[in-house]
């Protein structure tokens, strides 16, 4: 098991005023919210990194937005019909 480890940030005054109000208003101590405004970083960095992936994908394919949902219900009930023996 990891323990944890401290970090030391330094924030411009109102930054840390903003964060410092966020934590009370919502019980939490600072590491708790940065902990969270981490996670909430890299679930935008992971998403924006699948977007830009299937947008390749699309345009190598040459689909439009306006294919997406056809082709993905096409491929569900493909996946949904009996397999033959």
């Amino acid at each position: 098991m990891r323990t944890s480890r401290t970090l030391s940030i330094t924030l411009p005054p109102e930054m840390l005023d903003r964060a410092t109000e966020m934590a009370k208003r919502e019980n939490r101590t600072m590491s708790e919210l940065v902990r969270e405004a981490l996670r909430e970083y890299e679930r935008k960095s992971w998403w924006s990194e699948m977007n830009a992936f299937g947008q390749a994908k699309a345009r190598e394919r040459g689909l439009t937005e306006a294919d997406v949902e056809p082709a993905v219900r096409a491929i569900r009930r493909a996946r949904r019909a009996p397999q033959a023996p």
